[in-house]
Formats: structure tokens, C-alpha cells, sequence
């Protein structure tokens, strides 16, 4: 169904231009003879900004600068998935969409209007310190016994970056005086890609921010934590239970995923960690918080914090 977005490009700038129109992933690219869009709202949304190139008599806009109403409202929890990032956006008028992507800088490129972009990954990375990022000992402290080892050791930043798994192990020990667990090292080539992207784009700060599922979990269920490991059939329907008395369209979204990709790709509980961190991300401007409510900043001037939700949660 063509949306009013579209609507308005096909109106407005085909007669006038040399059009291609993916309208399928809003990206497109106009050529403009004499004159540029004078409308500077579409749908009530504002156009963002526009590129211009070439020579004076043509402007060249790239459509993807401009906030599409589609995406601009939207609110992503992302999980990594092993092919990638595993992605659930959601909407405040309860449409959702569900996605896998390689590397966070493809996730990125196409969302990069979203509200908010909540990732279960470390961001804001200790450079040498013995002691532990405090996001992750509060996180640890809030969590239930049984739950505290889902918090890793996050890894320093020269660590991240290192060549092996033992290399990094050996970094991490020289600079913080603890080694990395198997868990940490599976994910350093994940918390390297964001890093790398938030480090060299600015933009994307303002987007991007670090959350936990089991903290997002623990904050969806007024305070109290999962009592069974998320893997556990009990686990998962414990989960899926809190997940869909936050949000009552969990389980089209759940069979939607669960039949698009097979579970040697994404997992179930790969699923409800994106699900939980994007019904997270959409109470944004309702009540989110930062753990700890100060945070410390890394020398890149990145904020080590997890976002959860503040409790009670209603809807």
C-alpha cells in the first residue's frame, strides 16, 4: 500500500525529475531540474535535511537523508544472532518488523532515523583499570544470584581489538589484571563493530545505546528477575509470559521470526532478547532509565550504561 510518503515523492518530484524509486526500502535518488521540494513536513514529520552534488542546473538528493514516515517513529531492540544481529523494530502505533543483518554497520545504515536503538552489547570500554565497568557490577547487583553470571567481564578496548582469542586474553589480563571467560571472547568480534562504528561516527551515538535482556526482563517484571536460564524450555516460556504482558503482539512476532530463520542461525532466545530490548527502547519519552543514573564515559567519550525501563510497567 503506498503510504503518504510516497504519496508525495511520486506527485511532487516524478514529473520534474529523473526517478528511481525502491519505495520498498526508501531509498531513492532524484534529480531536479530547478527546484527542490518547498514542503518541509511530510506526514507531520519534519524532512530531515538534503545533499546536493553536481552541476548548478541539477541538485541530486539522497532520499535516504530524508525522514521517512515509516521509519522515523520506529524503535529497535538488537541481539547478535550467529549470522549476524538479530533486529525487532517497533512502532507507537503497534506495527513491527523483524530482521537479520551481517555487521552492525548494514543495521545501521538502514536504520539510522530510528528513535532509539537499544544493542546487547558492552559500549563504553575501559582503556587499563583493575576495576570493573560500574554499569556491570550495579547490573550484577540488581540481578538474582542465579541470573548474575549473564553480566560478563566486558573486555578493555586494546583487548577488542587484538588478534586472537588468546592475545586478547593475555591484553585484558596485562591492563585490568583479569583474564576474558569463553563468553566474553565469543563476542569480542561484536563489541569490535560497534565500537568501530561508534567511535568514528557521532551520529550514531545519539542513536545507539547499550542495554542487557535479563535487566530489561528484570525491569518488565517489577524488579525480579528470571528464575530459569533463557535457553530452558521453562526459561523461554517464562520470558515469552513477561514479554507478551508488556507487549500483547509478542507471539506474532515470535512465529513470525521463529519460521523466517532457522534456529541454527537465530535462536528462540535470540528472538526474545532483540523483542525485550525493543519493547524497551519504545517507552522511550514514557520512562527509561540509565544503570548507573551517572555514568562513567570511556576516552572515546562513550557511556558505559544499560537502559531498562522504569517499574511498574504499564502500558
Amino acid at each position: 500500500m503506498e503510504t503518504a510518503f510516497d504519496s508525495y515523492v511520486r506527485r511532487r518530484l516524478a514529473p520534474a525529475a529523473k526517478l528511481t524509486f525502491p519505495s520498498h526500502n526508501y531509498r531513492l535518488q532524484v534529480y531536479l531540474k530547478d527546484e527542490y521540494p518547498r514542503q518541509r513536513v511530510i506526514d507531520g514529520l519534519p524532512i530531515k535535511h538534503y545533499h546536493f552534488e553536481g552541476r548548478k542546473s541539477y541538485r541530486h538528493i539522497e532520499m535516504k537523508d530524508v525522514i521517512s514516515s515509516r521509519e522515523y517513529q520506529m524503535f529497535f531492540g538488537v541481539d547478535g544472532c550467529k549470522v549476524g544481529w538479530f533486529a525487532v523494530g517497533l512502532t507507537e502505533e503497534a506495527k513491527w518488523q523483524a530482521k537479520v543483518f551481517p555487521d552492525i554497520s548494514s543495521l545501521w545504515n538502514q536504520y539510522r532515523d530510528a528513535r532509539l536503538i537499544l544493542i546487547d552489547v558492552p559500549i563504553g570500554l575501559r582503556d587499563t583499570d583493575s576495576s570493573e565497568r560500574h554499569c556491570d557490577k550495579e547490573a550484577r547487583a540488581l540481578l538474582s544470584p542465579e541470573r548474575k553470571p549473564s553480566i560478563f567481564v566486558s573486555p578493555c578496548r586494546a583487548a577488542v581489538y587484538a588478534a586472537t582469542n588468546e592475545e586478547a586474553k593475555i591484553i585484558n589480563t596485562q591492563k585490568t589484571g583479569r583474564s576474558l571467560s569463553v563468553q566474553t571472547l565469543a563476542i569480542i568480534p561484536k563489541i569490535r563493530q560497534v565500537d568501530q562504528l561508534l567511535t568514528s561516527n557521532k551520529e550514531a551515538r545519539s542513536h545507539i545505546r547499550e542495554t542487557h535482556p535479563e535487566l530489561c526482563f528484570w525491569a518488565l517484571n517489577s524488579g525480579r528477575s528470571t528464575v530459569f536460564r533463557k535457553k530452558d524450555k521453562r526459561g523461554i516460556e517464562e520470558r515469552k509470559e513477561i514479554l507478551t504482558s508488556a507487549y500483547p503482539q509478542t507471539s506474532e512476532v515470535l512465529d513470525y521470526s521463529l519460521q523466517q530463520y532457522a534456529r541454527k542461525d537465530v535462536a528462540e532466545d535470540d528472538i526474545l532478547d532483540a523483542l525485550v530490548a525493543a519493547v524497551t527502547a519504545s517507552r522511550k519519552g514514557k520512562g527509561l532509565l540509565a544503570i548507573p543514573d551517572n555514568p562513567e564515559f570511556d576516552s572515546e567519550g562513550l557511556p558505559m550504561e544499560m537502559v531498562v525501563t522504569s517499574y511498574p510497567f504499564s502500558l
